[in-house]
C-alpha cells in the first residue's frame, strides 16, 4: 500500500515490514544498530524521531530498542552510561560523543497510574504494545530501512487521528500522564482525538491529581517549547477540563472579558503563538499575563489589590505549586506584574525613570517583546497607531536605560557604608533614607552628587530623631 505524505510530499511505503523512502537515520544510529545486530541482537529505532520523520518534521532524539539486556549492551560498547538500568536503558556514546539511549524490549508487569513495573520482553511487538498512542508505536530498522507498524500509527498520522494502542481507558489508567501527552501530541501535530480516546481522556482528568507537580509542569513546558502554535494543545487543555482541574487560575480566563473585546484566554493563546518557540520564558509570561484580571477569590490572599499585584501573587502561587525554581518564580511573577502597567508614552522623564526603576532595566526588552507579540496577535494586519505608540515608548525608555542616569540604589553616589562613616548606626532607617535619596535622584538625576546626598540624608535623618553615634537629638 502506498500513500503520499501530506507533510512532505514524499512517497512513503507504509506496508508493515516494507521500505520507507526518505527516512534516514544518522550514521551514528546506524553504527549502534549494526554493532548490536552483528552481536546477534535485533535492534530498531523507536519513538519520537521515527514519528516526527514520518510527519515531515526534523527528527528529534533517536532512541533504539533491542533484544540485548543492559549488561550485554555495556559489554558490546566501549563507552556507555548507565541511565535507568532497572528499566533497561543504557546510554551509548558514539564516536562523535553523541549519546543514544538503547533500551531492552520491555513489557509492563504492573502499573499504578504514575509508574510502571517492567520486565524485559523477547519481541519488538511486546514492546510496541505497551506504548501509549499508535503514532508512538512505530519502529524503523535503520539498516534494512523498513517500518514496523503493527497498530497503523503511520496511517493515523496521515489521517490526522490520535488514538491509543488498545483500550483507551486501560491505557490512560496505566499512567495518567498520558492524558496530558495526548493533548500535547494532538495540538502539536494538528490531530483530532478519536471519539473513544477522547471520552476516556476526559473521564480520566480527575485522576491526574496523583501525578507529581514536576511531571505536570514538564508537560506544559513541552507544549510551550516544542510547538510552533502551542494554542492547539492549550485549547484542548481547556476543552478537556484539565485546565480547570490543574490550572483553575487560567481556566478563569476562558470566559473572562477583555476591555479590548474578546476573552482573555483567547488573547493569551494568540500572544503565545506570536512568540518564537525559543522564547519559552516569554511564552510562559504571555500565558499567565491575564491571571490577575478576575477579581474573584484565588486562594492567594489578593483581594482588593490592583490587577498587576494579583498577577504577581497568583503567578508565584501557581509556579510554586508546580515546584518551579525560586529564581524562575520571581522572574516570571515580576514580568506578569508589569505587563499590565506600561507607562504613558507622553509621560514626563521623571515618571519614565520611576517606572523603569521599579521594573528594572533587565525586564525592559522582555516586556516589549511580549507587548509587540500582543499587537501582532490582536491585529495581524498591524495597527499603525499601536505600533507607532510602541516604537515611541521603546525609543524613550531605551534612551533612559542607556543614558546612565541612576535607576537603583546601587547607582546612588551615597551608600550605607558612607552613612556609617558619617557616624550613623545601621538599622532599618538606612534603607528608608536611601529609598528617599533615590526618589530625589529619580526626580532630578543632577542631585546624584555625594555632597548633595549627604546633606539631604542628614536633614532626613535629623527630622526623624537620628543623629551620628546613634544618639537621639
Amino acid at each position: 500500500m502506498q500513500r503520499r505524505s501530506n507533510a512532505t510530499g514524499l512517497l512513503l511505503h507504509y506496508t508493515n515490514g516494507g521500505p520507507v523512502k526518505g527516512l534516514q537515520a544518522p550514521a551514528a544510529v546506524r553504527w549502534v544498530a549494526q554493532t548490536l545486530e552483528e552481536a546477534g541482537f535485533e535492534t530498531w529505532a523507536v519513538g519520537g524521531a521515527v514519528r516526527d520523520s514520518l510527519a515531515g518534521r526534523a527528527g528529534g532524539d533517536w532512541d533504539l530498542a533491542t533484544r540485548a539486556h543492559p549488561g550485554e549492551v555495556r559489554r558490546i560498547f566501549r563507552r556507555t552510561v548507565p541511565i535507568r538500568m532497572d528499566h533497561g536503558t543504557v546510554g551509548v556514546l558514539a564516536r562523535d560523543g553523541t549519546m543514544y539511549e538503547v533500551t531492552t524490549f520491555r513489557r509492563d508487569v504492573e502499573t499504578t497510574g504514575r509508574h510502571a513495573v517492567v520486565a524485559f520482553a523477547e519481541s519488538l511487538d511486546e514492546d510496541l504494545a505497551r506504548r501509549d498512542f499508535t503514532i508512538n508505536a512505530l519502529a524503523w530498522h535503520p539498516l534494512r530501512e523498513v517500518l514496523h507498524d503493527p497498530f497503523d500509527g503511520a496511517a493515523d498520522l496521515e489521517r490526522k487521528i490520535l488514538r491509543t494502542v488498545g483500550r483507551p481507558a486501560e491505557r490512560f489508567s496505566e499512567d495518567y500522564l498520558r492524558v496530558l501527552r495526548a493533548l500535547r501530541f494532538a495540538g502539536a501535530f494538528g490531530l483530532e482525538i478519536e471519539g473513544d480516546t477522547w471520552r476516556a481522556l476526559t473521564a480520566a482528568v480527575g485522576r491526574t491529581g496523583i501525578l507529581s507537580p514536576e511531571r505536570i509542569r514538564e508537560e506544559l513546558e513541552k507544549v510551550l517549547a516544542g510547538s510552533v502554535r502551542p494554542s492547539g494543545a492549550l485549547a484542548l487543555y481547556a476543552a478537556s477540563g484539565i485546565l480547570a482541574f490543574l490550572y483553575p487560575e487560567l481556566d478563569a480566563l476562558v470566559t473572562h472579558p477583555r476591555a479590548e473585546n474578546g476573552r482573555w484566554f483567547a488573547h493569551s493563546l494568540r500572544t503565545v503563538d506570536a512568540l518564537p518557540a525559543i522564547r519559552t520564558e516569554l511564552r510562559w509570561a504571555a500565558l499567565l499575563e491575564g491571571i490577575g484580571e478576575p477579581e474573584g477569590p484565588s486562594g492567594a490572599g489578593d483581594g482588593g489589590l490592583p490587577a498587576g499585584d494579583r498577577a504577581f501573587l497568583r503567578t508565584a502561587a501557581l509556579l510554586t505549586r508546580l515546584r518551579t525554581s525560586n529564581a524562575r518564580v520571581a522572574a516570571l511573577a515580576e514580568l506578569t506584574r508589569w505587563m499590565a502597567r506600561p507607562p504613558d508614552v507622553g509621560a514626563d522623564d521623571a515618571t519614565l525613570r520611576r517606572w523603569l526603576s521599579a521594573v528594572g532595566r533587565e525586564r525592559l526588552r522582555p516586556l516589549f517583546r511580549v507587548w509587540c507579540a500582543e499587537v501582532r496577535a490582536d491585529e495581524p494586519e498591524g495597527s499603525p497607531r499601536t505600533r507607532r505608540h510602541l516604537r515611541a515608548l521603546w525609543t524613550r525608555l531605551r534612551g533612559v536605560a542607556r543614558s546612565g542616569v541612576p535607576l537603583g540604589l546601587s547607582d546612588l553616589a551615597l551608600t550605607g557604608r558612607d552613612l556609617i562613616r558619617m557616624g550613623y548606626t545601621p538599622g532599618p532607617h538606612f534603607g528608608e533614607v536611601l529609598d528617599h535619596l533615590l526618589d530625589q535622584v529619580l526626580e532630578d538625576p543632577v542631585r546624584n552628587r555625594t555632597a548633595d546626598l549627604q546633606g539631604e540624608a542628614v536633614a532626613w535623618l535629623e527630622a526623624r530623631g537620628k543623629s551620628p553615634g546613634g544618639r537621639r537629638g
